[in-house]
Formats: C-alpha cells, structure tokens, sequence
C-alpha cells in the first residue's frame, strides 16, 4: 500500500512540471522553433511482478481476412476462432473492418467477444505522420482521430499507430519532428476519449531503429501515450538487446515467430528469450502473436499459440 502511494505521489507531484514543459513547447512550436527533444517520457512504473496475458492479433489471420484464402472470414468469424484457440482477448486490426463503420457494429463487435470471455486488447491504425503539412496530413489525422473513437466504443485500451513512410530528400530529423507535432496534436484528444496511443517500431521509416524510435518517444510528453513494441521489427545486429531497449516504454507487446538480423535472412524467434525480457522489465500486459509467416496460419497459429501459453505461465 505504502508503494503504491509513493509511485501515485510521485506521478502527481510531476504532473505539473510535465504539464508546463508540454505548454512551453507548445508554444515554441507556435512561434516556429520545435526543441528538438522536449522533456522525456518516463518508463511505465511497474510495481508489480510481470503479468503476461495471452492476446491475437486480426492481422496473424489476413489472407482470410482479404479473401485471399478461402473461406473468407470477417472479423466476427475471427472472434470466434480465437474463442476456441483460448486466449484471453483480441487485437482488431483496423484494416478488416467494413469500409463504413458505426456505433452498432462496434457495439455488436464488443459484446459478441465479450459473451465468448474475450478482451479487447487493442486496435490498430494505418497512418502516415511524415508527410508534409496540408489536406493530406489533416485526413491522416483525423482518420487516427476517428480510430480513437472506434476504440473508445470498443472498449480498446490504446490504438496501435505508425510513425509513417520515409520520405526521399527529406532529413530524418525533419519527418521525426512531424511526427512529434502530430501525436502530440492528437494526445489531448485521446486522453479525453480514455483511450491511449501506441507507436510501434514500424520498418520502412523515422522509427526503424531503437535510437529513432527513442528521439521520437522522449519528446512526447502525456499520460496517454507509449510504444508499440513488435519484436520483429528491429533489424540490428541483435534485434533482441534493440528490443529489450524499448519494454520499458511499451504498453503493449506484438510478438513475431520471425526476427531478421542486419546482413541476414529470417530465422525463427527465440521466444523464451522474449518472454524473458518482458519478465525481467516487469512488463504487464498484453503478449500479442502476430503471425506474419509463410505457413498457413490455420496450422501455425494454434502451435506458437501453445508455446507462448506455456512460456507465460
């Protein structure tokens, strides 16, 4: 009780600080002059030894999803699936949504997981922060806005989102800062709406290695941001110590049965070893399988599904 008071003291007495450097920055950013790196998002307190729950990702399922294999399934179908494969929730990829989404089927969505003793342990957004200011990136912005509300009728805790594409000719430096207005834009929002936002370490742009991903997460300040952390996205010498850098700040943890080392082709993941890093930052939360493999995920699915329930056991 008496630590759980401290770590409550703690984050209340720097509130204040957080919340001033947030306006001073916001500020400068009116006037023109963005600081490189603002004051730095903490790494989540855990105060409690790792809790692990077992979560699927819509995405481990997309061929069915797309209809590029038969039988086609929509996302209730899937729910279903993953009610027989036994985990405790389920991650709704955006992307398998109906192209016109409203209140009743988020509603209908929530509770036929819910009756089958399914959580929602998240959703995801397809998004581009590094485009130039205009039309473009006020529709991204308000598609990730629209999310946010998508995830507060379903009951989803955070919205998966992406730093967006690497842009030729334009600095890095220049994409990261984009990307920092840009979540912190919508950070105020979220944190109305309950829900929190999550960038993952996406390939293929600003948030490819630990270094970028971290210049990005420790100038955004606010109760309602974190990382996405998918253990298949760093390609470094050792994708698992570039992982174990970024559990600390992560809310949420999507594991693939893939890594890729610099230089190499894919080998399978160690997946003790991820499980043991998740224990040893005290990590709680959700472990996500999101299966991106070659082998038909109707027979590889239920087999990585064991092996992590036992490993967080």
């Amino acid at each position: 009780m008496n630590l759980l008071h401290n770590v409550k003291s703690e984050r209340a007495m720097a509130w204040p600080i957080s919340r001033r450097t947030f306006l001073a920055s916001a500020a400068l950013v009116t006037a023109g002059i963005c600081p490189r790196i603002a004051q730095a998002i903490d790494p989540f307190p855990r105060i409690r030894p790792s809790h692990l729950k077992l979560s699927l990702a819509a995405y481990s399922y997309k061929p069915y999803l797309t209809g590029e294999k038969s039988p086609k399934m929509d996302l209730f179908q899937f729910v279903d699936l993953a009610a027989e494969l036994a985990v405790d929730a389920v991650e709704l990829t955006s992307y398998y949504f109906p192209d016109i989404v409203n209140a009743d089927y988020l509603h209908r969505l929530k509770q036929h997981a819910f009756v089958l003793g399914l959580d929602v342990s998240g959703t995801s957004v397809m998004n581009d922060f590094c485009l130039p200011p205009g039309p473009e990136t006020e529709r991204e912005i308000g598609h990730v806005k629209t999310w946010i509300d998508n995830a507060a009728e379903l009951g989803a805790p955070f919205v998966r989102i992406l730093s967006g594409n690497w842009i030729q000719g334009t600095p890095d430096e220049e994409l990261e800062e984009r990307v920092i207005q840009r979540i912190g834009q919508l950070l105020p929002y979220a944190e109305k709406r309950g829900v929190m936002l999550a960038l993952e370490n996406h390939g293929g742009g600003v948030t490819t290695t630990p270094e970028n991903l971290l210049r990005i997460v420790k100038a955004i300040k606010g109760p309602a941001f974190g990382v996405n952390l998918d253990t298949g996205n760093f390609h470094g010498g050792d994708p698992y110590a570039e992982v174990a850098q970024l559990v600390p700040y992560s809310v949420n943890v999507q594991v693939k049965t893939e890594i890729r080392r610099k230089g190499r082709s894919k080998e399978d993941a160690d997946l003790r070893k991820v499980v043991a890093m998740l224990r040893q930052a005290r990590y709680s939360g959700y472990v996500v399988l999101e299966y991106n493999a070659p082998e038909d995920p109707m027979m590889a699915v239920p087999r990585y599904l064991k092996q992590l329930r036992t490993l967080i056991a």
